[in-house]
């Protein structure tokens, strides 16, 4: 029997992994708190619950940290209109700093010594994790059993693990015809791993349709209403399951891309994003249509940097605090309505209006000179012409 070393909080999601941590953790003398983060993911969570009791965890935390998630990390990124790498809009890398953020708290609150997770050593979502908890609580000791050798070299596979969840009758989903990871929130759901590692193996995507939404915002999204039957949501977490009730059943957000981990390696994923995918075009519509065009290419410059701080971890960073506070100032102009349609995979963006454009239309207008002498024009072709 391992000495008794205290209690440590893991990070518990009921999967094959964290599953089989847990019994693992109960083997080397800890005694076990799991917390499952209820982000909006499709869960049984008292059969969760039910599950972490019986494997020996003494207590455990389910926490709904799902409005917490729209307002403050989702709507951040929206006003960014943060893309990794050109198309990954973040769901995981967003979701993590929520949920370590809730685990550092009940740590305290429990007067435990130690954080447990079960992200793999090759992968992001442990910086993710940890960067929070160090950053939220420096002296916090984190328990990483995929980056032990005791653990690894005994686990070399998923193969192990499940051997290991029979011999300990630990019921887990995932089996050897099926061994690829998922992960969802209410941002989006990611498919990673088993067969999904070949880059050349072929993902099936969902049916398509068509659908119509009016959005408005202030800026961040206040209100969305369905154009073809009326119905409207106004709060922040209803907003957002509508859309991406509405904008999954078309297919929007599917991606399948090839990305650069922040630990050095390439890697494959599919992503369902698709409120996000709405939002980000919504977004990146009123904001061209209310936003200077000179405060417009510098904020560009900040969402970029703002996007890889939230993918690489540094969510609590300094640097990203800050980046945060200044894209919230350039938003206070961002207010209006924009009116989207969804088909076949698409979001079209049909129109869109503000009482802070920018836009002038007697000025702009091919029939109407307006306050504009086209002679000027002259010169300045000529100063700009002159290199």
């Amino acid at each position: 029997m391992a000495q008794p070393k205290g209690t440590v909080v893991l990070a518990y999601s009921g999967g094959l992994d964290t599953s089989c941590i847990l019994v693992w953790l109960k083997e080397q003398g800890y005694d076990v708190i799991a917390y499952l983060a209820n982000i909006g993911q499709k869960e049984d969570f008292e059969a969760a619950r039910k599950k972490a009791l019986a494997l020996g965890a003494k207590k455990v935390y389910i926490e709904d940290i799902s409005r917490e998630f729209v307002e403050e990390f989702i709507w951040p990124a929206v006003q960014a209109n943060a893309l990794y790498e050109d198309r990954y809009l973040l769901g995981t890398a967003l979701a993590r700093p929520c949920i370590a953020r809730k685990l550092v708290e009940i740590t305290q609150r429990e007067g435990a010594q130690y954080v447990a997770h079960g992200a793999t050593g090759k992968g992001n979502d442990q910086v993710r994790f940890e960067l929070t908890c160090y950053a939220l609580c420096p002296n916090i000791k984190v328990v990483a059993p995929w980056r032990l050798p005791e653990f690894y070299q005994r686990f070399p596979g998923r193969r192990e693990l499940m051997d290991y969840a029979k011999k300990h009758g630990i019921p887990v989903p995932v089996t050897p015809q099926t061994p690829w990871s998922m992960d969802e929130n209410l941002m989006h759901i990611s498919y990673e791993a088993g067969i999904l590692e070949n880059p050349k193996v072929i993902d099936h995507g969902r049916p398509a349709g068509v659908a119509a939404t009016g959005l408005r915002a202030s800026r961040v999204p206040v209100k969305v209403t369905n154009a073809g039957d009326g119905a409207t949501r106004c709060s922040a977490l209803e907003l957002f399951v509508y859309l991406n009730d509405i904008a999954g059943k078309h297919g929007v957000g599917r991606i399948d891309i090839v990305e650069n981990r922040f630990v050095g390696m390439k890697s494959r994923g599919i992503y369902e994003t698709p409120a996000g995918t709405i939002l980000y075009h919504a977004h990146l519509d009123i904001e061209a249509f209310t936003m200077d065009r000179e405060v417009r290419k510098i904020k560009q410059g900040l969402a970029l940097k703002f996007s890889e701080l939230v993918y690489n971890g540094f969510w609590h960073s300094p640097e990203c605090e800050f980046l945060r506070q200044c894209i919230g100032r350039s938003q206070e102009a961002v207010v209006g309505t924009v009116r989207l349609s969804v088909f076949k995979g698409q979001v079209y963006v049909l129109g869109r209006e503000s009482p802070r454009s920018l836009y002038n239309e007697e000025l702009v207008s091919m029939n109407v000179q307006g306050d504009y002498e086209p002679a000027d024009a002259t010169g300045f072709i000529n100063i700009n012409s002159l290199r």
